[in-house]
């Protein structure tokens, strides 16, 4: 594998209703057969005609229990919606599960998008950028200073402090193409993440995207390189028939496919252009997935 480039893995989220035992193998899997890292979405509910009511697991309790079942991979929230927690806790939640597991948490964060889960579960969905400003940084400073004071228009701590303090350099992800969320959180994030379906999941879509997030780190006075080029890949296996995903199965989600060769050219390709970090996004989303995945690894080498 080009150093350059690292592999990590989505794990099952509302492909279908996957509970602990099965998240926990996969994501043993994942780190048995050379992965880098393992990622799991902050999702609440789901609701539509077609598939009816689903949600995942609480993402916070999973990534402390991934954290303890696993020694070696990085782990994070693709992404953490900061509506979702006040955002003191959410910075409390990360500094305790970088610290279960043994500092490889990367935190990713988010402004979300799903109604159906803000309404359900009662948080506002209006202001969204401007609310996930003011946590955002609450939460950095929180965990590269340790104390903040802050009062914004809607959140507001005095004397917030963690105690024990978070690691040093608990590297920030931003899960986010938008101007305005790039403006706000590129002086500080360690990594940039794009989702497949805002690129059409071809480097083709990706090119153009890139360019963008090179202008925007300048603009925002990091060095080239300095904010690190992540994107989730959409790949379909033997046995797929088509992610479920939160919006149902979406017909311009067109995945990857091949033999283990033109896979494995096709990380050599998100590595040509740039890309330092990819999360598979696999159908089905199995462990035997995963061990496909791995044989697909060991060929880039």
């Amino acid at each position: 594998m080009p150093e350059t480039l690292k592999v990590g893995v989505q794990l099952p989220e509302v492909e279908r209703e996957a509970g602990w035992l099965e998240i926990r193998d996969v994501a043993r899997t994942a780190e048995e057969v050379g992965l880098d890292s393992i990622w799991f979405g902050d999702h609440l509910l789901y609701r539509d005609d077609t598939f009816g009511v689903r949600g995942p697991l609480e993402t916070w309790a999973i990534l402390a229990a991934l954290g303890e079942a696993t020694e070696r991979v990085s782990l994070g929230p693709l992404v953490a919606c900061t509506s979702f927690h006040a955002p003191a806790m959410l910075a409390k939640k990360a500094a305790t599960v970088d610290e279960i597991s043994g500092g490889r948490l990367i935190l990713g964060l988010g402004a979300g998008w799903n109604q159906t889960e803000y309404d359900g579960f009662g948080f506002p969905f209006d202001h969204r950028i401007d609310r996930f400003e003011e946590a955002f940084t609450i939460i950095r400073t929180l965990l590269s200073e340790g104390h903040v004071d802050f009062e914004g228009t809607y959140y507001t701590v005095r004397g917030a402090e963690l105690a024990p303090r978070a690691r040093p350099g608990i590297p920030l992800l931003v899960g986010s193409n938008g101007p305005r969320m790039l403006a706000i959180t590129l002086p500080y994030v360690s990594m940039w993440n794009s989702w497949h379906a805002s690129f059409g999941n071809q480097l083709s879509g990706l090119a153009p995207l890139l360019e963008e997030i090179d202008h925007a780190a300048a603009g925002a006075g990091r060095e080239p390189g300095e904010v690190e080029k992540t994107v989730s890949i959409y790949i379909q296996l033997p046995g797929g028939t088509g992610r479920v995903t939160g919006r149902g199965v979406l017909l311009d989600d067109v995945p990857h496919t091949g033999s283990r060769e033109d896979l494995a050219q096709l990380l050599r390709d998100y590595a040509a252009i740039g890309i330092s970090h990819v999360q598979l996004v696999l159908d089905p989303i199995d462990s035997a997935s995963v061990e496909e995945m791995g044989e697909v690894i060991r060929l880039v080498d």
